[in-house]
């Protein structure tokens, strides 16, 4: 695996495969990897190598300031990038683009996207201005790599259905594949930010996801109201001392409020345990189990 900083090697590299017919994946990250992203990269080369002879996969390591609220936690979210290109190498990426701040917004940089739809409500309200940060740095990296395909994690929910809407409003020319959540044998959905958690803290983490499946488990047994779903799990998120900062039911394509439970809606959650954030989201009816 070569890695690669400056935006005329990425680009020489990247057409270079081009000629020889081979399609693009990409897998964006902030680094400080687990076996999720590493998830996203087979993913991305079993894609691309099945459209193509020799199918290639980008990673990109890049904490994007823009994205972070100024009390958040830039400047001591992990960074281990030596450890991270190991990692990408196994998992089978072919090029790591690790950029400068100054790559991505060189001095002047003034042009920024506003995305709306998917954006409003959850992460948007809680955390404002975090997906104009996303939404610029995921355009930009676009531009700068012109994969064919790019894989997202189902974990960040809103994210991705952010970055589907920007794709289709902006007429970009991305293929975007979805993730699933990859979890740890007790159920927490997998994180960089886990690695803040104490002892205590990551043995009590386990109990937003099992809230969250527990809610499944009722909308499957035939619960319809996701009203009802919400408050039950505030509840049981309240009493496991799990502050939580939102819990709603949505359309997981939309993002909009669910106003029943049906297939392809999604329970989403955010809570703080200490001085972790933790988010996770589950599908209530999954729209294969519906239709099979």
């Amino acid at each position: 695996m070569d890695t690669v900083s400056e935006v005329a090697r990425l680009r020489h590299q990247v057409a270079g495969w081009r000629r020889e017919g081979a399609l693009v994946g990409f897998v964006p990250t902030m680094g400080a990897l687990h076996a999720g992203h590493l998830s996203l990269v087979r993913i991305a080369r079993e894609r691309a190598a099945a459209g193509s002879t020799g199918g290639r996969v980008v990673a990109s390591i890049f904490v994007n300031p823009t994205q972070f609220g100024p009390q958040e936690d830039l400047a001591r979210y992990p960074r281990a990038p030596e450890r991270d290109a190991a990692l990408l190498a196994e998992a089978g990426c072919d090029l790591l683009f690790l950029p400068a701040v100054e790559t991505i917004y060189p001095p002047g940089h003034a042009t920024f996207v506003e995305p709306g739809g998917a954006a409003r409500g959850l992460e948007g309200d809680v955390r404002p201005g975090h997906f104009r940060g996303v939404a610029t740095v995921v355009t930009q990296l676009f531009q700068l790599v012109q994969p064919d395909l790019a894989v997202f994690g189902e974990k960040d929910a809103q994210q991705l259905a952010v970055v589907r809407q920007l794709v289709r409003d902006l007429h970009v020319p991305v293929e975007i594949v979805a993730g699933p959540t990859v979890r740890e044998s007790d159920g927490l959905a997998m994180s960089s930010r886990n690695a803040y958690l104490s002892p205590d803290e990551r043995r009590r983490a386990p109990d937003l996801s099992r809230t969250l499946f527990a809610a499944r488990g009722r909308a499957l047994h035939g619960e319809t109201d996701p009203r009802l779903l919400e408050v039950d799990v505030l509840r049981q998120l309240e009493a496991a001392g799990l502050e939580a900062e939102y819990v709603e039911a949505v359309d997981a394509l939309t993002m909009a409020r669910a106003e029943r439970i049906a297939p392809g809606v999604a329970l989403a959650a955010a809570v703080r345990l200490g001085k972790t954030r933790l988010i996770d989201n589950v599908l209530l009816v999954d729209p294969e189990e519906a239709t099979g």
